[in-house]
């Protein structure tokens, strides 16, 4: 069991995205462990003042209709601040998505929140930390062989060959074709390979850097061209602005 000096508040939020800017919280679970080793637990659904988009709706369950007489983060805010006063602050990817995402709620509800003297703990990180995620490491655990001259590109490729054949006999859900592989495990979907840009959930480019991050590069380059020409100099790759010059020029159509 934990030695705690002081309470640890491990958080866990659902949203209608993942952007931190835009997206709202939809649901936070807090479960508290006190040092006597007594554990509080806080749920509560938040109404997020906007539609859930059904893509997110069908990752964690909830929907408008469930949400719709839930309180707001601002009227609920307090309450989840009061809660988490003087504890140390925990989750999984806790400190990439839901601390961040959680004091961008206080800062719109105008609450001061300061979390200079908390603890964090993300668990994820520790999972990083211990069970590294390199080839060697890789090859170790699935293969059981010590990866010998690791960053010989020949040895790297062979050892991913091994590793992927291990994982195939390893895990069965994934089948033993690239179909069934990838029908697992998720295709991405990119428009260039820098990912400055991305496919929202209705198949639409957004930017995904910046202060247009989200929004359609389609309607910004139409609106803006400016913006088309500074990319156009600045430091991205050929790729991004091969596919920057096909958006564009869809949108000097589309002016037409």
């Amino acid at each position: 069991m934990l030695k705690l000096t002081r309470p640890i508040a491990f958080i866990d939020l659902e949203t209608t995205g993942v952007n931190l800017s835009t997206d709202r919280i939809v649901e936070i679970a807090i479960v508290k462990l006190i040092p006597d080793g007594t554990r509080q637990v806080k749920r509560k659904l938040i109404n997020p003042q906007m539609l859930i988009p059904a893509s997110s709706s069908d990752i964690h369950g909830i929907t408008d209709e469930m949400v719709k007489d839930a309180p707001t983060f601002k009227q609920a805010g307090n309450e989840i601040k009061q809660f988490l006063e003087n504890s140390d602050l925990g989750g999984y990817n806790s400190n990439r998505f839901d601390i961040p995402i959680l004091m961008e709620e206080f800062l719109r509800a105008e609450m001061e929140v300061d979390l200079s003297d908390r603890r964090m703990i993300d668990v994820q990180h520790i999972f990083y930390q211990m069970e590294p995620r390199t080839l060697s490491a890789a090859y170790r655990y699935f293969c059981n062989k010590e990866l010998e001259n690791a960053h010989s590109a020949e040895v790297d490729i062979k050892a991913t060959i091994e590793v992927l054949e291990a994982q195939v006999v390893r895990y069965e859900k994934l089948g033993d074709t690239v179909d069934s592989i990838l029908e697992v495990i998720g295709e991405e979907k990119i428009v260039d390979y820098a990912r400055r840009f991305v496919f929202d959930d209705k198949g639409v480019e957004v930017f995904n850097f910046g202060k247009y991050k989200g929004k359609s590069v389609m309607d910004i380059l139409r609106n803006e061209p400016q913006y088309y020409d500074w990319m156009m100099k600045g430091d991205f790759p050929m790729h991004t602005k091969k596919k920057l010059t096909e958006i564009f020029n869809r949108a000097l159509l589309k002016n037409k």
